[in-house]
């Protein structure tokens, strides 16, 4: 890697300030304080890789709010560059409210109308040469929800071009399925497929992957990501574990177990060691194994971003597993 590129993982998307209650187990209505973090998925993701030691930047916009200074700032402080997060004048940044009741897979609440600032992207928001040139490319499944943010993603897809196998580029899409972003699961899966003709890496669990090409099958699911052009097809199956595809090898690696405190942000910390690894010339399998210790590890912890784990954290937990 050309340690003079100032941005190594450029991440574009969803960006907020999640509200975690600090009561357990109990539904919203009977919260009485909260502690907010940064988050969102794709800025998540750049938070990890850069806690992993990645020089990661986020391609967002805000509202013209006290929230959207403090997402810069947050940013910064962990390591991410803020420079490519803009102003939406007219709109709020968004807020997510989460509900630790299950723990394991906590109830959110978003706050984004009429419209999140980061879907408002349009070409004027872009840094073209960046996008063209910047070694990992991370966008989600859920910047193709609505204009102008999806017809900006095809454009910058199609300006980047599909990496080579091989070229040390990637183009990721973590399919971050959300229905309550979309019409319905069909107008998801056919935005799906214009983003698949273009990324090199795919990364969803079993639901996202029905979502995306019409079956629950983790193996079946992974072939037809391949078939259409995927290099990578990453099925995250949760306790089964993690579903690892080329055109040449599918592998099933085990995942952690863990007693789970908060499962919000363990897929976004799975992201962040794929992108490091994918950066590092990892084999897939080393790269799901160490995702999954990452995914493990933010699990047992409350909040997104400030969880995200050290590459030594992770070395621990995929070695002492190993021993």
């Amino acid at each position: 890697m050309d340690a003079t590129e100032p941005v190594e993982v450029l991440a574009v998307g969803r960006v907020g300030v999640d509200l975690y209650p600090q009561q357990s187990g109990v539904p919203l209505a009977d919260v009485t304080s909260f502690a907010k973090s940064l988050g969102g998925t794709a800025t998540n993701v750049a938070v990890g890789a850069a806690r992993l030691g990645r020089r990661s930047a986020v391609l967002t916009k805000v509202g013209a709010d006290g929230f959207g200074d403090y997402v810069r700032t947050a940013m910064a402080g962990f390591g991410v560059d803020p420079a490519y997060v803009g102003t939406a004048d007219d709109l709020q940044t968004p807020v997510v409210f989460c509900a630790l009741d299950p723990p394991e897979d906590p109830p959110l609440l978003f706050y984004r109308q009429p419209i999140a600032p980061d879907l408002t992207l349009t070409g004027a928001d872009v840094p073209w040469d960046l996008v063209a040139r910047v070694p990992l490319f991370w966008v989600t499944g859920t910047g193709m929800s609505v204009d102008p943010s999806r017809q900006t993603h095809l454009d910058m897809l199609a300006h980047r071009g599909r990496p080579a196998p091989g070229s040390g580029r990637f183009t990721v899409v973590d399919l971050d399925w959300r229905p309550m972003f979309w019409p319905s699961p069909r107008a998801a899966r056919r935005e799906y497929v214009r983003m698949l003709e273009h990324v090199s890496v795919a990364v969803g669990n079993r639901d996202e992957v029905e979502v995306a090409v019409g079956t629950r099958d983790p193996e079946e699911g992974a072939r037809r990501l391949l078939d259409l052009g995927v290099e990578l097809a990453v099925v995250k199956q949760g306790a089964d574990g993690v579903l690892v595809a080329t055109a040449d090898a599918m592998t099933t690696v085990p995942p952690q177990v863990v007693e789970v405190v908060c499962g919000l942000g363990a897929g976004d910390a799975f992201g962040a060691a794929l992108a490091h690894g994918l950066l590092a010339g990892w084999d897939p399998v080393r790269i799901a194994e160490y995702a999954n210790a990452a995914g493990a590890i933010v699990a047992t912890r409350l909040a997104c971003a400030d969880a995200m784990p050290t590459l030594d954290e992770l070395e621990a937990m995929v070695l002492g597993r190993a021993r």
